[in-house]
Protein backbone atom coordinates (compact mmCIF):
# COMPACT_ATOMS: atom_id res chain seq x y z
CA UNK A 1 0.00 0.00 0.00
CA UNK A 2 1.77 3.04 -1.03
CA UNK A 3 1.18 6.96 -0.12
CA UNK A 4 2.01 9.78 -1.79
CA UNK A 5 1.72 12.71 0.63
CA UNK A 6 2.28 16.52 0.27
CA UNK A 7 1.46 18.88 2.62
CA UNK A 8 1.07 23.06 1.40
CA UNK A 9 0.83 23.96 5.85
CA UNK A 10 3.25 23.47 8.39
CA UNK A 11 2.07 19.56 9.61
CA UNK A 12 3.65 18.01 12.49
CA UNK A 13 5.32 14.76 12.08
CA UNK A 14 1.92 13.12 14.37
CA UNK A 15 -0.72 14.25 12.33
CA UNK A 16 1.39 13.08 9.24
CA UNK A 17 2.00 9.56 10.08
CA UNK A 18 -2.01 9.76 11.72
CA UNK A 19 -3.15 10.63 8.17
CA UNK A 20 -1.09 7.77 6.43
CA UNK A 21 -1.74 5.13 8.82
CA UNK A 22 -5.69 5.87 8.91
CA UNK A 23 -5.43 5.77 5.18
CA UNK A 24 -3.45 2.76 4.51
CA UNK A 25 -5.40 0.77 7.29
CA UNK A 26 -8.81 2.01 5.37
CA UNK A 27 -7.96 0.75 1.94
CA UNK A 28 -6.32 -2.34 3.89
CA UNK A 29 -9.87 -3.23 5.56
CA UNK A 30 -11.68 -3.13 2.35
CA UNK A 31 -8.92 -5.46 0.49
CA UNK A 32 -6.76 -3.12 -1.34
CA UNK A 33 -3.73 -4.05 -0.16
CA UNK A 34 -1.26 -3.09 -3.62
CA UNK A 35 -2.87 -0.11 -3.64
CA UNK A 36 -1.81 3.82 -4.02
CA UNK A 37 -3.67 7.19 -2.62
CA UNK A 38 -2.45 10.68 -3.24
CA UNK A 39 -3.21 12.60 -0.18
CA UNK A 40 -2.38 16.67 0.13
CA UNK A 41 -2.71 18.98 3.28
CA UNK A 42 -3.44 22.50 2.85
CA UNK A 43 -5.52 25.01 4.68
CA UNK A 44 -9.07 26.72 3.54
CA UNK A 45 -8.11 28.86 1.16
CA UNK A 46 -6.49 25.94 -0.54
CA UNK A 47 -9.40 23.55 -0.61
CA UNK A 48 -11.51 26.46 -1.53
CA UNK A 49 -9.65 27.14 -4.94
CA UNK A 50 -9.43 23.05 -5.12
CA UNK A 51 -13.25 23.20 -4.41
CA UNK A 52 -14.08 25.93 -7.11
CA UNK A 53 -11.95 24.52 -9.70
CA UNK A 54 -13.10 20.98 -9.27
CA UNK A 55 -16.77 20.84 -8.27
CA UNK A 56 -17.66 24.94 -9.00
CA UNK A 57 -18.35 25.56 -5.21
CA UNK A 58 -16.62 28.51 -4.13
CA UNK A 59 -16.65 27.31 -0.29
CA UNK A 60 -13.38 25.63 1.67
CA UNK A 61 -14.41 22.44 3.07
CA UNK A 62 -12.95 19.76 5.47
CA UNK A 63 -11.77 17.48 2.77
CA UNK A 64 -12.14 16.33 -0.61
CA UNK A 65 -12.15 12.83 -2.10
CA UNK A 66 -11.80 12.39 -6.15
CA UNK A 67 -11.80 8.62 -6.82
CA UNK A 68 -10.11 7.20 -9.93
CA UNK A 69 -12.19 4.83 -11.11
CA UNK A 70 -15.93 5.20 -11.99
CA UNK A 71 -16.66 1.42 -10.54
CA UNK A 72 -13.95 -0.65 -8.12
CA UNK A 73 -15.79 -3.39 -8.41
CA UNK A 74 -14.66 -4.11 -11.66
CA UNK A 75 -10.76 -3.77 -9.99
CA UNK A 76 -8.66 -7.03 -9.50
CA UNK A 77 -7.72 -6.49 -5.93
CA UNK A 78 -4.78 -8.43 -5.92
CA UNK A 79 -3.73 -6.36 -8.76
CA UNK A 80 -2.07 -2.60 -8.40
CA UNK A 81 -4.95 0.13 -8.30
CA UNK A 82 -4.34 4.25 -7.72
CA UNK A 83 -7.59 4.56 -5.64
CA UNK A 84 -7.52 8.40 -6.22
CA UNK A 85 -6.71 11.77 -4.59
CA UNK A 86 -7.24 12.62 -1.04
CA UNK A 87 -7.57 16.90 -0.04
CA UNK A 88 -7.61 17.65 3.81
CA UNK A 89 -7.40 21.10 4.86
CA UNK A 90 -5.52 21.16 8.36
CA UNK A 91 -7.18 24.55 9.20
CA UNK A 92 -10.98 23.26 9.35
CA UNK A 93 -10.06 20.10 10.97
CA UNK A 94 -8.18 21.89 13.30
CA UNK A 95 -11.53 24.29 13.38
CA UNK A 96 -13.75 21.22 13.86
CA UNK A 97 -11.82 19.63 16.48
CA UNK A 98 -12.35 22.50 18.68
CA UNK A 99 -15.84 22.55 17.67
CA UNK A 100 -17.00 18.45 18.44
CA UNK A 101 -14.58 18.46 21.53
CA UNK A 102 -12.39 15.97 20.57
CA UNK A 103 -8.65 16.25 19.75
CA UNK A 104 -7.17 16.98 15.80
CA UNK A 105 -5.76 13.96 16.13
CA UNK A 106 -9.11 12.30 16.18
CA UNK A 107 -10.64 14.93 13.70
CA UNK A 108 -8.00 13.85 11.33
CA UNK A 109 -7.64 10.49 11.12
CA UNK A 110 -11.86 10.94 10.90
CA UNK A 111 -11.49 13.07 7.76
CA UNK A 112 -8.93 10.29 6.85
CA UNK A 113 -11.35 7.37 7.22
CA UNK A 114 -14.13 9.74 5.73
CA UNK A 115 -12.13 10.45 2.47
CA UNK A 116 -11.11 7.15 1.78
CA UNK A 117 -13.70 5.47 2.11
CA UNK A 118 -15.31 7.70 -0.41
CA UNK A 119 -12.82 6.68 -2.51
CA UNK A 120 -13.70 3.15 -2.53
CA UNK A 121 -17.38 3.89 -3.20
CA UNK A 122 -19.09 4.81 -0.42
CA UNK A 123 -21.00 8.10 0.38
CA UNK A 124 -23.63 9.53 2.19
CA UNK A 125 -26.21 11.00 -0.14
CA UNK A 126 -29.34 9.54 1.35
CA UNK A 127 -30.31 8.04 5.20
CA UNK A 128 -29.36 4.64 3.96
CA UNK A 129 -25.84 5.11 2.84
CA UNK A 130 -25.09 7.47 5.59
CA UNK A 131 -25.85 5.18 7.89
CA UNK A 132 -23.76 2.97 6.22
CA UNK A 133 -20.74 4.44 5.52
CA UNK A 134 -21.18 5.99 9.29
CA UNK A 135 -20.87 2.39 10.38
CA UNK A 136 -17.94 1.61 8.44
CA UNK A 137 -16.32 5.17 9.56
CA UNK A 138 -16.86 4.20 12.76
CA UNK A 139 -15.65 0.60 12.71
CA UNK A 140 -12.10 1.34 11.50
CA UNK A 141 -11.52 4.26 13.77
CA UNK A 142 -12.88 1.52 16.56
CA UNK A 143 -10.23 -0.87 14.58
CA UNK A 144 -7.19 1.94 15.02
CA UNK A 145 -8.00 2.51 18.53
CA UNK A 146 -9.24 6.35 18.31
CA UNK A 147 -12.29 7.43 20.26
CA UNK A 148 -14.05 10.26 20.08
CA UNK A 149 -12.18 11.21 23.26
CA UNK A 150 -9.01 11.28 21.45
Amino acid sequence: MGILFETEVELGKEYEEVIKNTAKFTAENAGFLNAEISITVTDNEGIREINREYRELDAATDCLSFPQFDCLAKVDKNGFVMLGDIVISLERAEEQARQFGHSPTRELAFLSVHSCLHLLGYDHYDDETEKEMTAKQEEILSGLGISREK
